[in-house]
């Protein structure tokens, strides 16, 4: 059976080039980078390069790239790192869990959260975080790219007014590397993290980038690695896959690549959408305005990531669509990884406005970099045969219909 893998935004798997350019480092050139002989000098050396590839994907000085197991460690290293008792802190509610849930635990040490809550196409209007700030305020955090939704928030206006306002700035850029140019100037920010495996890279590897001069404590403490910013031995060939990953990923945002994949995107997105009953989550026009839809909103588009769509499907329940597509070798999701299997609906869903039904009834479809048109051809073809199934056995459905 054919199987296609449109999940792309829970993970993805090495490019070919990434595993080559990993594989001495777990066998011949396998040393401590922290070791003075010859065998940990190479170790070094390919970490030292590897930190001026990153410093380069960020547009920073190497000094100021930091190497971790990812974007969760990188995201709870800036909250844990940064924030103080009495501190005020800024985000959104359709943050990663990993900022979410970093900032309740902050909540027991005296740290009040403001939650700015997103327009109904998933954008965060730059005003809203005007007006969560106070005089206290001393972080702010907004992602890149929305993990569910692919819409990409606008982090140059935010990291101004965050600026204004002498308030750190973090992006959590994980589901935006590799999709959208990173430049830490541009966007003003302090601090941001990237995750090597949501951009072909391996698993357990990131980056964090701090600015100099910002006072973050470490949160890992033991050897001096990573100028004392992140004890641990360094995992080298992570590192290495990391920096080749980033480089891939530059070449593709110029050379046609993300043109090509938001191609396939919208061609998948328009099939799937001739079917009744069916809206994306995440377009300029989510439904008929209501009483807080924006005039903002109406004068600013919304951009997503070219390989996003999310779309809900009404009369049926997303989670059972998720199995019968996977039956038929098609691998989506109902929503982040982190929440598999959860059985309360996307809280990035429900912080646009959307009701518990349509929410547990969306799906998140991520395509690949590598993904052609023989793969948008078979989901058309299997998605309106498993909806068309289960939407005749639903007892939602049956109602409506009586």
């Amino acid at each position: 059976m054919q199987r296609v893998y449109m999940d792309a935004n829970a993970t993805t798997p090495l490019l070919p080039e990434v595993l080559e350019a990993m594989r001495p480092y777990w066998m011949e050139r396998f040393g401590n980078a922290s070791s003075i002989h010859l065998d940990g000098q190479q170790a070094r050396s390919a970490v030292d390069q590897a930190r001026a590839t990153l410093a380069e994907f960020f547009n920073c000085r190497e000094a100021e790239v930091v190497f971790n197991s990812g974007g969760t460690e990188g995201d709870n290293a800036v909250l844990f790192g940064l924030l103080r008792p009495g501190d005020h802190f800024v985000t959104t509610a359709i943050e990663h869990s990993a900022i979410l849930e970093a900032a309740r635990r902050m909540a027991s040490f005296g740290v009040e959260t403001t939650f700015v809550a997103p327009t109904p196409s998933g954008l965060i209007d730059p005003a809203e975080v005007q007006r969560a700030l106070r005089p206290q305020t001393r972080l702010v955090s907004v992602m890149l790219a929305n993990n569910e939704t692919g819409v990409v928030q606008p982090v140059e206006e935010i990291g101004k007014i965050a600026a204004a306002a002498g308030a750190y700035f973090h992006i959590d850029a994980v589901q935006g590397a590799g999709k959208v140019s990173i430049d830490v100037r541009r966007f003003g920010c302090h601090l941001l993290s990237i995750s090597a495996h949501k951009m072909y890279g391996p698993k357990g590897v990131g980056a964090i980038f701090v600015r100099r001069g910002t006072p973050i404590e470490a949160l890992l403490v033991g050897g001096g690695q990573e100028r004392r910013r992140r004890a641990g031995t360094e995992n080298v060939p992570g590192i290495v896959g990391l920096a080749k990953a980033a480089e891939l990923a530059q070449h593709a945002l110029e050379d046609g690549t993300i043109e090509r994949l938001a191609k396939l995107r919208d061609r998948l997105e328009a099939g799937i959408l001739a079917l009744p009953g069916t809206g994306v989550n995440g377009a300029e026009n989510p439904g008929a305005p209501g009483p807080d839809f924006r005039t903002w909103e109406l004068t600013n588009p919304v951009p997503r990531v070219a390989n996003t769509t999310n779309i809900w499907f009404d009369n049926l329940e997303g989670e059972a669509l998720v199995i019968a597509l996977d039956l038929k070798g098609v691998a989506v999701s109902g929503g982040s990884a982190c929440h598999s299997g959860a059985t309360e609906p996307s809280h990035v869903l429900m912080a646009m406005g959307l009701d518990k039904t349509r929410a547990r009834a969306s799906l998140r479809f991520s395509l690949l970099k590598t993904a052609t048109e023989a793969d948008v051809d078979y989901v058309l073809q299997v998605v309106p045969e498993a909806v068309a199934h289960l939407r005749a056995i639903s007892p939602v459905a049956a109602g409506t219909a009586g």
